[in-house]
């Protein structure tokens, strides 16, 4: 078993000189709302879920942009009702969130 069943990494990667960026885009608040979230559905902690900031994913252009570990799926989102559900549906109940799958991102 690995120590953790799902990773989420947000990317909050601040881009210099006007270019696109996850930061620009509210990926902080995202993140925040994330992290409580996963703690308010009680899948916060070890054999659950981690959500953690990351550098830059190197997906900005087509951000903001999160990735799922293990399974290593990437998404976007727009507002607090997309984490939610990427929340509820791929961390709680294990299905992907076609939806907001980020464009050509490669995917499990």
């Amino acid at each position: 078993m690995t120590y953790y069943k799902h990773h989420v990494f947000f990317c909050l990667n601040q881009r210099e000189e006007g270019r696109a960026c996850c930061a620009a885009r509210g990926a902080e608040e995202a993140f925040d709302h994330c992290k409580q979230a996963v703690k308010a559905a009680g899948l916060a902690g070890r054999g659950n879920v981690r959500v953690n900031r990351a550098g830059c994913l190197d997906r900005c252009e087509e951000g903001p942009a999160c990735v799922v570990y293990p399974e290593g799926v990437w998404y976007t989102y727009v507002d607090k009702s997309d984490i939610d559900e990427i929340v509820e549906r791929h961390l709680k109940r294990g299905e992907v969130v076609e939806r907001l799958l980020l464009p050509d991102a490669p995917q499990p």
